[in-house]
């Protein structure tokens, strides 16, 4: 296929942080958005973005953009793409989309007519009319109509690639793994420094650091991807890239550590860190988060803490936020301190000055990771040893 405009969706506040994950990996970014940024590429591009990205929710190649003012455009647009030559005569395909178009009030109605115009289009070229239906394992197609300007899209992902494979046991409000990643780029840690993540539960902060500092590809144990089941779909390309990446990983030279005051907690930590192929540049102990081993080296403690979303959890939780703090001052002197939380007033117990309030979305939960200077002494010796 030719270069066309990819577009990589991601959660609210990501597009940054995705932006930088792009641009590392050496493609241009040519547009970035509250929800997506895109860039030019070709199939093979949206096969390496699918490896390397720990931030996006999809890889999407646009086939085509048009105008179109009623179903019946729609269709008519769609219906003269080339089908035959993405789609297997006995193959499946699943339609997704977003719809903003006045004289759609049911947005599956526009799937439906996405979903006409391809099979018929196959039935008159090839005889047969492909399968289709919700799952998302195989084809997906990715309709954006907005007023009267429509795209439609190879969606090269399928599943979405925002869950990294690895989390076999979830644990307790577990944070997606893509967000986990964009909040640990978000901050100030790099890999050459320690990383602890006290109140670790099933793992995915230290996982996802683990998997940086090692250069491990998130998509490198997943089976397929929405592109296998393309036609001309190049296998070849595919197990090269995936050589390349393995090739490129590197074993960590710093410390990770992890803990959890849960034995279930920490199993499911091990568990998961297994299966992503980290688990051993991760120091897991079972302790109370204050108990937490603290390397001397420069790093980061990084904490996501219960929220308090229940009625009559929040007055719990303002005990435990205080510890926090009080774990910050006394234990974690010349670190960076960090704390996920979806619970603003909960943060103000920490007792410590913010320097950076970074904003993100845990589900519908607007959250902040918040950025702890943690001085050795205190900030004015500090200051007046730069002098």
């Amino acid at each position: 296929m030719d270069k066309s405009k990819i577009v990589l969706p991601c959660p609210p506040f990501i597009a940054p942080v995705l932006r930088k994950e792009v641009e590392a990996l050496g493609y241009s970014v040519s547009h970035e958005g509250p929800l997506d940024i895109s860039l030019m590429g070709s199939m093979a591009d949206c096969m390496k973005l699918n490896l390397h990205l720990r931030s996006a929710n999809k890889v999407l190649f646009q086939l085509k953009s048009f105008r179109a003012t009623s179903p019946d455009q729609l269709y008519q647009q769609l219906y003269q793409i080339r089908w035959e030559d993405y789609l297997y005569e006995d193959g499946y395909l699943c339609i997704t989309s977003y719809v903003n178009n006045e004289k759609i009030l049911n947005t599956q109605f526009a799937n439906v007519r996405v979903k006409d115009a391809v099979v018929d289009r196959m039935a008159d070229k090839t005889g047969s009319r492909p399968d289709s239906g919700p799952l998302r394992n195989q084809m997906v197609l990715f309709l954006h109509w907005m007023d009267d300007q429509a795209a439609i899209y190879l969606d090269t992902s399928g599943e979405t690639i925002a869950k990294h494979g690895y989390r076999k046991i979830p644990g307790k409000a577990p944070m997606m793994e893509s967000l986990a990643a964009a909040s640990i780029m978000a901050s100030n840690w790099t890999p050459e420094q320690c990383f602890v993540n006290p109140m670790c539960g099933s793992g995915t902060l230290a996982i996802e650091a683990a998997c940086i500092a090692a250069k491990k590809a998130p998509g490198i144990n997943r089976e397929k991807f929405g592109f296998h089941y393309f036609k001309g779909f190049d296998e070849n390309k595919w197990e090269t890239l995936k050589e390349e990446a393995i090739a490129a990983e590197v074993v960590p030279e710093i410390r990770i550590i992890a803990t959890d005051h849960s034995r279930m907690a920490m199993q499911a930590a091990e568990q998961n860190a297994e299966a992503a192929g980290v688990a051993e540049y991760i120091e897991f102990k079972k302790c109370d988060f204050r108990d937490t081993p603290i390397p001397e080296e420069d790093g980061v403690v990084f904490l996501n803490p219960e929220y308090g979303e229940r009625l009559g959890e929040e007055a719990e939780l303002a005990v435990l936020y205080q510890q926090i703090g009080d774990f910050f001052k006394q234990d974690c002197k010349g670190k960076t301190g960090y704390i996920f939380t979806g619970n603003l007033q909960l943060a103000k117990r920490i007792g410590l000055r913010t320097k950076r309030r970074i904003p993100f979305m845990n589900a519908k939960i607007e959250c902040r990771l918040l950025e702890y200077e943690l001085y050795q002494g205190t900030k004015k010796v500090k200051d007046e040893s730069k002098s």
